[in-house]
Order: structure tokens, then sequence, then C-alpha cells
């Protein structure tokens, strides 16, 4: 199995990787595409069987006492809280001459606050004659109920600064009278006494006057208040398409269809923590990808593209065959049915020279359970693997997939090449996969990647540097046999015949 040998330190891992991230959920775009377009559905279907109520709007003109020119809208917001009131609701009621609850009549209606000063109100009923006559009560009695409201305040208003001034005639009145009791020949004592009854009479004549005087304006800016508080928009019905309601609610169910979707595969990927890119997928498995081949495709130039793909792998794998005298085999994880077709285009290259037995040890035995064809090589089960004569070339046929018996991998092959199909294993799992082939002494040759992300740029290939400087430019490294001789190993060439990118055709 190939490990990394290089001293250098690695790099940080990122917490979260986004290129990862994106790769995934663009994975996933039939999850988020089918949310969207029920989305869009549900819009539609919302517009047209569930048509929204009519409706008839009116604009009141409200005066407030309190206007300022840099209100920031607290005046009108209170309007709009005293509309959804019972009292309004149950005044417009009384005008209809409608049994119907406040509290129910109060969610067929809403206020908004178009300026500090004009407000408008929004009213549903059962036909467009129904909502008119509820806006128009429903405004009239808002209108009533405001001017109520300004009358109240400026006779209460009146009221205290006209009790005032009473209280303060009262005490002018007994002033005047200590004035008119006492000693006309004054003497020096009573003198500064007098001196402040007079001046205390000057301040409660001035009082008075000014007392009485706001409580004349009081009652004066009423009447200004009351004839500015009206309705300047009669009530009108809402004219509404059905197109473009339609279409408005296919946008916020699109919209929020897509959301969803797309939090959804990037929350479950993020969990899942499947590894989709090249980077990844040899990293995890300590292995190069070695070959790429597409995922079914319906288009007629994606099949001539897989199919050439797949018979560059599959002349690769012939001559890797050829020349190594060890048992190779195929594990799959994620692609058993195309793991099979590989197995037996190599068994048929292979065929050529020698005799090819197939070992299936896929789990269900699916090789061994088809009906042959003509020219198809020979498939035996795992049990029946060591009853293959020397003189056949065996190729085994395995998975590496949750469940699989680890122990039968050496008797499928000595060397295996991995054919993983793209965020299908878990990183976890892959590094199960690595340490169970390392444990079972079965060398890991590469890995072909089935169904890569077309947007993957990331190198796959691990360097496999030797720890030392080799003594020969192209002598490969050498191995010391059973007998204790020294042999040189014949490392693979057939990684540089097959693009490991899907820039080159795959």
């Amino acid at each position: 199995m190939t490990t990394r040998t290089t001293a250098e330190p690695s790099a940080p891992v990122p917490l979260l990787d986004l290129q990862a991230l994106v790769a995934a959920v663009r994975r996933r775009r039939r999850l988020w595409g089918s949310l969207a377009l029920l989305g869009l559905l549900l819009g539609v279907a919302v517009a047209v069987l569930l048509p929204r109520p009519p409706t008839a709007v009116t604009k009141v003109l409200v005066a407030h006492q309190e206007d300022q020119p840099n209100d920031p809208g607290t005046l009108i917001r209170t309007d709009v809280a005293l509309l959804q009131t019972t009292r309004i609701g149950g005044e417009a009621l009384r005008t209809l001459g409608s049994s119907e609850k406040p509290e129910d009549f109060m969610r067929d209606y809403e206020g908004v606050g178009l300026t500090n000063n004009v407000l408008q109100i929004s009213v549903r009923g059962d036909s467009e004659a129904e909502a008119v006559a509820r806006a128009k009560a429903l405004a009239d009695a808002f209108v009533a109920d405001h001017v109520r409201r300004i009358r109240e305040a400026a006779n209460a208003d009146a009221k205290a600064l006209l009790d005032q001034r009473d209280r303060l005639k009262d005490e002018l009145a007994q002033v005047n009278r200590e004035i008119g009791g006492g000693s006309p020949e004054g003497t020096s004592k009573a003198s500064p006494n007098m001196e402040s009854l007079f001046a205390r009479r000057a301040e409660l004549t001035s009082r008075i006057s000014d007392v009485g005087q706001r409580a004349e304006e009081a009652r004066i800016g009423m009447p200004r208040l009351v004839a500015g508080t009206q309705i300047v928009d009669a009530p009108r019905p809402v004219r509404r398409s059905l197109l473009k309601t339609a279409a408005t609610d296919a946008a916020i169910g699109l919209a929020l269809g897509l959301a969803l979707g797309l939090a959804v595969s990037a929350v479950g990927s993020v969990v899942a923590d499947r590894p989709v890119l090249r980077r990844e997928i040899a990293a995890n498995l300590g292995a190069s990808v070695i070959a790429e081949l597409p995922g079914r495709s319906p288009r007629l130039w994606g099949r001539r593209k897989g199919r050439a793909a797949r018979a560059r792998l599959t002349s690769s794998l012939a001559r890797t065959v050829r020349n190594s005298a060890e048992p190779l085999s195929l594990l799959e994880l994620g692609c058993a049915r195309g793991t099979s077709a590989i197995a037996l285009d190599l068994a048929g290259a292979l065929a050529a020279d020698r005799p090819v037995v197939v070992v299936d040890g896929l789990p269900g035995g699916p090789l061994a359970d088809r009906r042959p064809k003509p020219g198809d090589p020979a498939v035996v089960g795992v049990e029946r693997a060591a009853t293959v004569p020397h003189q056949e070339r065996r190729l085994g046929v395995g998975s590496v997939a949750p469940g699989a018996v680890w122990t039968d991998l050496p008797y499928l092959g000595t060397r295996t090449v991995l054919v993983v199909r793209a965020g299908h294993g878990s990183a976890a799992w892959l590094h199960t996969v690595a340490r169970q082939l390392a444990e079972q002494r079965v060398a890991v040759l590469g890995v072909v990647l089935i169904d890569p992300d077309p947007g993957d740029r990331t190198d796959g290939t691990l360097w496999d540097g030797p720890r030392t400087v080799p003594r020969g430019r192209n002598e490969p490294p050498a191995r010391q046999n059973g007998a204790g001789r020294w042999r040189k190993e014949r490392l693979p060439m057939w990684a540089a015949t097959v693009p490991d990118s899907d820039q080159e055709g795959l």
C-alpha cells in the first residue's frame, strides 16, 4: 500500500473547506433542484387553488396635536395599534349591523402608516361590495374615535385651566379682602405687608389673564384638528391579476425551495463528511487517483466519452497485469455494476494471451449467478478461488463497502485497484479501508474514480518519492525475495497512460 514518505510537515487542515463544500453541494443538485421546483409548483398551486379574498383599501388623513416635523412615526404607529382594538372593530360592526365578534373581525383588516399623517386601511370580505362596506365603516369608526379623543383631550385641558383660573380668582379675592381690611392710617410696620399684598394681587391678576387665554386657545385648536382628520381616499376594491399573483407566488416558492435545498445539502454534506474531490479521496485512501470514469450520461457524446475512457483504462490495466505474476483484484466502493463491467472488459482483453478466471467476491455473487454469454470468461466464487489452475490467470472482483469480509480480500489478489464512486464513502470509512488493506497486506496500485465532480481541479496524485536518492536515474528499487536474493521491482507504468482529469477526454 502506498504511503507518504516526505518528511515535510503537512499543511494545517481548515475547519471548513469551502471548495469541498461547494463541490458536495453541486453534486446534490438533484436535491436542491427538486426542492426549488417543488416550491415553484406549490407557489403556483397556492395562487390558483387558494386565491386571496376580495380586499378593499382606503386612506385616512390623521391630524395630531403633537405633530412635529422630526417625528419618527411614533404617532402614526400608535394610530395603527389603536385601529387593531375591539373598540373600533366593534363600532364598525355595529354600523354594519353584523353579529360577528370583534376579535374575528380584527383578523380581516390591517393598517399601515404610509407617512406620519396618512393611514392606509385594508379590509377583506367575502365579496368586493362587502369589503368596500367594511372598509368605509372601519374608516368612519376610526375617524369618529380619533375626533372624540381629540375633543376629550381639549375639554380636559380647558377644564384643568379653568379650574386653575377659579383657584387663582379665589386667592385674588382673599388678597383683596386683606387689603381692604387694612388700617387706613398705616404704620411703619404695616407698610411692608401692604406692599407685598399689592404685589401679590398684581401677580394673581396677570396669571388669571394668562390661564384664561390658554383655556380659550385649547378650545380654539380643537376644530382645526377635527377638520384635519378625514377620509382622503374613498374605499375601493383592489384589482388583482391571477397571472401576476401566480408569478409572484411561484418566485417566492422557488426562492424558498432553493434556499431550503441549498441549506439541507450544505448541512448534509458537512455532517456526512463524504469526500468528493480527488485530493481528499487520494489523501484518505493513501493512494493516487490513476484514472477517472464519468457517470452514466444520457447524452450521446457523453456515452462515447465514457466508452473511450473505459477502453483506455482496460488497456492500461491489461498491461499492468501482464507485467506482473501476482494476481490483481478490483475492489469497489459504491459502484459494483461498473466494477463488474470493468472486470469483464479486462478479462476479455487478457483472454487473448491465456485463459482468465474471474473470482467473484461481490456480495450476492452477481457475476457468478449471471447468465454467461458466448465468449465471456469463466466466473467462480471466492470459495473456489483455490481450485483455479496455475496456468490460468486469476482476476478478482470484490467489495470494500460496509459489511465486506476483509479476510477474503487476499484470495482475490495481492494487488488491487480500488474503484470508488466520488462522494459515496465517508472519510472515516475510507480510512478504515486503507487500514484493513494494509493489515491484509494487499498493495493498492491506485484508485479509479467513478463519476468525478466536473469542476474538480485538485490533484489526486500522492508523492511517493524514496527516502534516499536512488543510485540510478531509472533504476527501480530492489526487493529481497524468499531465497535471499535481491531482485528489482518493476514499477507500473500505466499511471502516465491513463489521464486522471476530465480535461483529457474523461
